[in-house]
């Protein structure tokens, strides 16, 4: 059964260095989340404080109605009903993929054992390899088996830490949207610890962005790109630049490339600096604000081009590879922004 999970005002410190600070989250059962950030966050002592390997030094974490961690109390991880996916794929060299996949089944009857071993395969895309050893499988194999193997005593919840990183860009992807379908047929609920933003929005439901042992926010991916909460998160999540505003004091900021209605309350002169996607500024040859392509990154389908604006101001925007244009050029540009984000200016 789907365990849900409820963290709520844990810290962590390993000795006298704080880790994490207050930090609070829940997922219902079947959500999948991921906790996002950059190196040295803390995401992956709080994978761990999760699975019960690390106690906390405040706060509660709880698994469905089960409180699993307090500071006096730490219940430990066979007890959690958890499956871990890591980095490495921790597979036992000496045994086969059917007998990886077996090793975490021996209550089971030997009938049920094998049933078992075939339905995980199965579901893994790993049958025909079942008598193979780890080293004659490839890298994105070997990581379906460590899934099956995870997925084999029915977990209520999946832990992964990092689990695609190793692998190329292309499998990476890819075997990351099959381990998210795979968790879906199964309705196991799942955290993700990763660094890659991509990997995050393709994988979760819902994403917690990291910085130094905070979660600034914890939304759903669109959220999180449209509505950042805080600098860092509009910095962190996708590609985006800043550019000088004025709040006019009529629900609008004006920049120079026009002006722009905002749901903030923003008053008359205060300076903000206005949060800019690359899909906010759209390539038109017939609008009147023109920019010089400074550089340009070729992306298959499209560019993506870094343009300066005649203050000196930088922008990207991205734009279908058949406009393809030269360094130095000038280009016409238009506004086309539904949702405004602004900070305080620095």
């Amino acid at each position: 059964m789907a365990l849900s999970v409820t963290v709520r005002d844990v810290a962590h410190a390993y000795g006298s260095t704080p880790v994490l600070h207050d930090l609070s989250f829940a997922l219902a059962p079947g959500e999948i989340g991921c906790l996002l950030g950059p190196s040295g966050c803390g995401k992956s002592t709080l994978l761990r404080c999760v699975a019960g390997f690390e106690p906390v030094r405040a706060g509660t974490i709880a698994l469905s109605d089960t409180v699993v961690s307090t500071p006096a109390m730490l219940v430990p991880p066979e007890r959690r009903s958890i499956g871990m996916v890591f980095q490495d794929f921790a597979l036992f060299p000496h045994l086969t993929v059917a007998g990886n996949v077996a090793f975490g089944l021996s209550s089971q009857t030997a009938a049920a054992r094998s049933a078992r071993v075939r339905e995980m395969l199965d579901l893994v895309g790993m049958q025909a390899q079942s008598t193979r050893y780890p080293h004659e499988l490839s890298g994105g194999q070997q990581q379906r088996v460590a899934l099956a193997r995870a997925l084999a005593p029915a977990p209520g919840l999946m832990l992964l830490d990092e689990p695609f990183s190793s692998l190329d860009v292309d499998l990476r992807e890819r075997l990351s949207l099959e381990v998210r379908a795979i968790l879906q047929t199964t309705g196991t609920t799942a955290l993700l610890v990763t660094h890659d933003q991509r990997e995050a929005f393709a994988f979760a439901d819902v994403i917690g962005v990291m910085r130094e042992g905070a979660i600034e926010q914890w939304a759903a991916p669109y959220d999180l790109y449209h509505e950042p909460h805080t600098r860092f998160v509009a910095d962190f999540v996708g590609e985006g630049v800043f550019v000088r505003g004025v709040g006019s004091g009529r629900d609008t900021v004006e920049t120079e490339l026009g002006v722009l209605p905002t749901a903030q309350s923003i008053d008359a002169g205060t300076r903000v600096d206005v949060l800019l996607r690359p899909d906010d500024i759209v390539h038109d040859d017939h609008a009147g604000q023109r920019a010089r392509i400074v550089s340009k990154s070729f992306r298959g389908a499209e560019f993506m081009y870094a343009l300066c604006l005649p203050s000196g101001a930088r922008v990207l925007s991205l734009v279908p590879s058949h406009h393809d244009h030269a360094i130095g050029e000038m280009i016409g540009i238009r506004l086309e922004v539904e949702h405004v984000v602004a900070f305080p200016a620095t």
